[in-house]
């Protein structure tokens, strides 16, 4: 069996018995056992470091109402229209929301459609204009609303999101958009991640400067030959540090279509926290960037003077993240390192 296949395998069975006894623990010990099953070690709670540990804190300790909002996807997509203009992006239009698809069982709507759980992720189903929410559709999300992920993972926004369903439009014209989601850290992109052919068995995931240039880092899937920078690049800077620029952290979800841009979701706990980025030093890294509340906050340094790289040197890994900059602003980009196959979680 191929070792891609075996970890998916692998990934399939013990996430959820992992989830399961999580579940019945105490806040503090179910993000330990978490963080232990997916890093390999235990977090540093109490002096967190690295971004995946501060994701953590964020989970266990951080209850600012500017934080509540941020897992319902429909209070998401209000923040973004407000700032639509200042942003330079299209929201999605929803075109229903409720508890009970019973509501709308044998409509058929104008455009191509997506459902989701307003309250969770990662749970999609798409349809055709000419589909219906057909009885497939009532019992493939028959468990969405019953299913509460802040209990399940202690993650806290999540428990304050509304129990809906929403549908609405399918900006991706019938096929995989590529998921832009920038890493934004006190208004201020950092890296930008990449998932091409998400949904699909192609899925890929891919990761970058600001600048564009390749970081060579992978977390729970495979990578895939760097693309060439899109052409709204700087439009997606501007965007995604619009929307994120009231959060010390915060990552913003973008999509592409020609020459339009589109919100896709705001995502305060990646990955739940636990996920492994390999080699572990990007992780360091990124925790660099983020000052959690009861710290200082970071100078902001002007983005002409900003490489937003770091030499993160490790065995075996010159640099993880290519082009840092000296003071003065001189400096060429290191070689992006060659790096050990994907872990399994």
């Amino acid at each position: 069996m191929p070792r891609s296949q075996l970890n998916s395998v692998i990934r399939s069975r013990l996430q959820p018995a992992h989830r399961r006894i999580a579940g019945l623990l105490p806040a503090a010990a179910r993000r330990r056992y978490l963080f232990l099953a997916g890093q390999g070690r235990l977090p540093r709670l109490h002096d967190p470091r690295t971004f995946s540990e501060k994701v953590n804190w964020r989970i266990l300790c951080d209850r600012s109402p500017d934080l509540a909002w941020t897992c319902d996807k429909l209070a998401m997509k209000e923040h973004a229209a407000k700032l639509r203009d200042e942003a330079g992006i299209a929201v999605p239009e929803t075109l229903w929301a409720g508890d009970d698809l019973i509501a709308v069982t044998g409509r058929t709507f104008d455009r191509p459609w997506v459902l989701k759980p307003n309250h969770r992720s990662g749970l999609v189903r798409f349809g055709s204009a000419d589909a219906t929410v057909d009885a497939s559709t009532l019992a493939a999300t028959r468990e969405w609303l019953r299913d509460d992920q802040s209990v399940l993972l202690g993650e806290w926004a999540y428990s304050q999101a509304r129990r809906l369903l929403l549908i609405e439009e399918d900006i991706s014209g019938g096929e995989p958009l590529d998921d832009y989601k920038l890493l934004v850290f006190h208004g201020r992109v950092a890296a930008i991640q990449v998932d091409r052919g998400r949904f699909t068995g192609a899925h890929a995931r891919n990761y970058y400067t600001p600048q564009w240039e390749p970081i060579s880092v992978r977390k729970t899937v495979a990578s895939s030959v760097p693309t060439a920078a899109p052409e709204n690049l700087a439009a997606m800077l501007h965007a995604a540090e619009v929307l994120g620029q009231s959060f010390d952290f915060m990552r913003v979800d973008l999509y592409s279509t020609g020459d339009r841009l589109w919100f896709g979701e705001l995502t305060p706990y990646p990955g739940g926290g636990v996920t492994r980025f390999q080699p572990r030093e990007f992780d360091a890294w990124l925790g660099d960037q983020w000052s959690l509340p009861a710290s200082p906050r970071p100078v902001s340094v002007p983005r002409s003077r900003r490489r937003d790289a770091a030499t993160a040197v490790g065995v075996g890994v010159r640099a993880v993240v290519p082009g840092q900059r000296t003071e003065d602003g001189a400096g060429e980009p290191a070689p992006v390192p060659t790096l050990p196959a994907s872990p399994l979680m």
